[in-house]
C-alpha cells in the first residue's frame, strides 16, 4: 500500500466520523413530527435550512482554500458542526429552535466535504483520480448511512436527544483523526495563469454544464435521502408496527439503502476512468430516475420487497456523484479549483435545499389520495418530484459531449 493510499484511507475514516451529524435529523424526523406537531412541509424545511447553512459556508470556504490553509478550514468546520449538533440535542424544543440549530450545523459541514475533495483531487493525477474521488465520496456515503443507523439505534433505546449527542461525539473523534491527516501538510499554491474568475468559471461552458448536471443529481438525491427513513416508518406503521419501534427499524433500513452507495461510488468512479465521465453519468442517472418515479408506489407493497428494491435504488442514486466532481477538476485551471467547487456547492446544494421541501409539500398536497381503492399515491407523487430533477442530468451531459473542451476529461474520453 502506497503512502498516498494510506493517507486517503485515513481521510476517509475521519470523514466517516464527521458525517455522523449529516442526516441524523432524518432518522428522528417521525418522532419530532409527532412531538412538535409539525406538518410534512415544515419537517422538510428543517432539512432544507441545513442545506442553506451548508451553502452559506461551503461556497465561501471552498473558494478560500485557493488562498488559505485547508487544514485550518477543515478542522475548525468539523468542530463547529459537532458543537452545533450538540446544541440541537440540548436545546431544540420546537420548530423555530430546530430551524436555527440545524442551519448552524450545516454551516460547519460546508467546510469539510468540498475542501476534502479538493485535497484528494490535488493528490492524484487524472488517470487515477476517478477511483480516488470515488473512494472518498464512498466514505461520505458510508458516514451518512452510519448517521441514520447510529441515530436510529440509540434513539430507540435512549431517546432522540441521546442519539444526537452520540453523533456529536463521533464528529469530535473525526476532528481528532484529521489532525493526523494534516500532519506535515503543506498547501499547494497554483498559478492562476492570468485568467479571471469570470472567464475560468462563469464563462467556462463545459464546466458550467457539469455543475448544472451535478445540481440535477443533488435535487434527486437529497429529496430521496431526506425522506427515506420517514417513508419506511410510514410503511411499517401501515403494517401494524408501533411508531417508536418502526422509527428504529426504518432508520436501519434507510441506512442500509444509503450505505450501499459506498460501494457504487468507488466502482462508478473507476468505471468513469475507462468509459468516460459524461457517458457514465448519463447511464446511471437515467436508471436512478426510473427508480425515483417507481419507488414511492411501493408504500402499498410488502416491506421486504420494498427494501430489496430500495437497495438497488440506493446503489444507483449516489453512484455518479464522484464522477461529477472528478469531471469538474478536469475542466478548470488548478488555481481556480476551490472556486469552481464553491460554485458547484452553490448550485448543487441550492437545489438540494429546495428538493426536500418540495417533497414534503407533495406529501401534504396528496395526503390521503387513493387513485384506486387501497392504493395510496402520496409517496409515489412525492418521490416523483425527486425523479423529475434527475431527468435533466443526461440532457446536460449530452450538451457537454458536444463541447470540444470535453476532451480534457479522463484522457480525452467523454
Amino acid at each position: 500500500m502506497t503512502d498516498k493510499t494510506r493517507w486517503l484511507l485515513l481521510l476517509c475514516l475521519a470523514q466517516c466520523f464527521i458525517m455522523l451529524v449529516f442526516i441524523n435529523y432524518s432518522a428522528i424526523l417521525p418522532l419530532l413530527v409527532q412531538e412538535w406537531g409539525m406538518t410534512n412541509t415544515r419537517a422538510g424545511s428543517i432539512f432544507s435550512v441545513y442545506q442553506l447553512g451548508y451553502i452559506a459556508s461551503g461556497v465561501i470556504l471552498s473558494a478560500l482554500t485557493d488562498r488559505l490553509n485547508t487544514k485550518h478550514i477543515f478542522i475548525f468546520s468539523a468542530l463547529w458542526s459537532g458543537t452545533a449538533n450538540l446544541l440541537f440535542a440540548l436545546y431544540a424544543h420546537d420548530y423555530p429552535s430546530a430551524l436555527v440549530l440545524r442551519a448552524l450545523t450545516g454551516i460547519g459541514m460546508g467546510g469539510t466535504y468540498m475542501p476534502g475533495l479538493k485535497l484528494v483531487a490535488e493528490q492524484f493525477n487524472s488517470r487515477e483520480r476517478g477511483r480516488a474521488v470515488g473512494l472518498y465520496v464512498g466514505a461520505l456515503v458510508l458516514g451518512a448511512s452510519l448517521s441514520l443507523a447510529v441515530t436510529g439505534a440509540v434513539a430507540s433505546l435512549a431517546g432522540w436527544r441521546a442519539a444526537v449527542i452520540v453523533c456529536s461525539i463521533g464528529v469530535y473523534l473525526g476532528a481528532a483523526l484529521s489532525l493526523k491527516v494534516f500532519k506535515g501538510f503543506r498547501p499547494i499554491r497554483h498559478d492562476k495563469g492570468g485568467q479571471s474568475f469570470r472567464k475560468e468559471i462563469l464563462r467556462n461552458r463545459p464546466a458550467f454544464l457539469m455543475i448544472l448536471g451535478y445540481g440535477s443529481h443533488m435535487w434527486e438525491m437529497y429529496g430521496m435521502r431526506s425522506w427515506l427513513a420517514p417513508f419506511f416508518a410510514a410503511l411499517l406503521v401501515s403494517h401494524g408496527m408501533a411508531r417508536g419501534v418502526a422509527t428504529g427499524w426504518a432508520a436501519t433500513a434507510a441506512a442500509a439503502i444509503i450505505g450501499i452507495g459506498a460501494f457504487s461510488t468507488a466502482i462508478t468512479g473507476t468505471l468513469s476512468d475507462r468509459l468516460g465521465r459524461t457517458r457514465t453519468i448519463s447511464i446511471v442517472m437515467g436508471a436512478s430516475a426510473f427508480f425515483s418515479f417507481f419507488f414511492g408506489w411501493l408504500i402499498n407493497m410488502n416491506p421486504y420487497l420494498t427494501f430489496a428494491v430500495g437497495l438497488v435504488y440506493g446503489y444507483l442514486i449516489v453512484a455518479e456523484s464522484p464522477v461529477f466532481s472528478t469531471g469538474l477538476t478536469e475542466l478548470v485551471a488548478p488555481g481556480y479549483l476551490g472556486a469552481a467547487m464553491g460554485m458547484q456547492s452553490l448550485v448543487g446544494y441550492s437545489l438540494g435545499t429546495i428538493s426536500p421541501t418540495v417533497f414534503g409539500w407533495a406529501l401534504d398536497l396528496c395526503k390521503g389520495w387513493q387513485p384506486l381503492p387501497g392504493i395510496s399515491a402520496e409517496w409515489g407523487v412525492a418521490f416523483a418530484t425527486a425523479g423529475a430533477g434527475a431527468l435533466a442530468g443526461p440532457v446536460f451531459m449530452h450538451l457537454l459531449r458536444r463541447c470540444p473542451e470535453s476532451t480534457r476529461m479522463a484522457g480525452g474520453k467523454k
